[in-house]
């Protein structure tokens, strides 16, 4: 396609949870593991608590909520400085349903992104919220599931 550029993206992922009897029974080991990448402060996650992983660790489902989210308000901060929009806060409460079947099976029907938006006094408010929609039509993590990616977001003077 022209103009199209292809990016690599590595990481890698390490299992922790080895408690010494590796994978002997599904009990006897941790879910935990740490994300790393080159030169970067390694995240370290485990599964949701629902499926025996640390509560205190983010876990998969959580980082694909915080993927939409980031690059959604990435987006939009961009769109918002091209169109001379000053942003001076920004929060997204975002949620996403998982539902999960019979056998272990499950997937994402939906993630909800809440954000709100903070411009300076003075801001063209309609403009600000209207920005939401062509974020979302190039975010390249939405563009990249399958489920509907819902936004719900509030404007408010900052």
């Amino acid at each position: 396609m022209a103009g199209s550029h292809t990016h690599l993206y590595e990481t890698t992922i390490r299992w922790t949870g080895n408690r010494g009897a590796g994978t002997a029974s599904y009990r006897d080991y941790d879910r935990n593991w740490d994300w790393l990448g080159k030169g970067m402060e390694p995240v370290h996650g485990s599964a949701d608590p629902a499926f025996r992983g640390d509560a205190a660790k983010h876990n998969p489902e959580d980082m694909l909520i915080a993927s939409l989210s980031s690059c959604h308000m990435l987006w939009y901060l961009h769109l918002c400085a091209d169109a001379g929009i000053v942003v001076v806060g920004y929060e997204d409460n975002a949620t996403g349903e998982m539902v999960t079947h019979a056998g272990g099976a499950g997937e994402f029907a939906s993630v909800t992104l809440r954000p709100r938006v903070a411009i300076a006094p003075g801001g063209d408010v309609e403009k600000a919220d209207a920005l939401h929609e062509k974020a979302h039509e190039l975010c390249f993590i939405a563009r990249s599931v399958n489920f509907p990616v819902r936004c719900e977001a509030e404007t408010v003077p900052g």
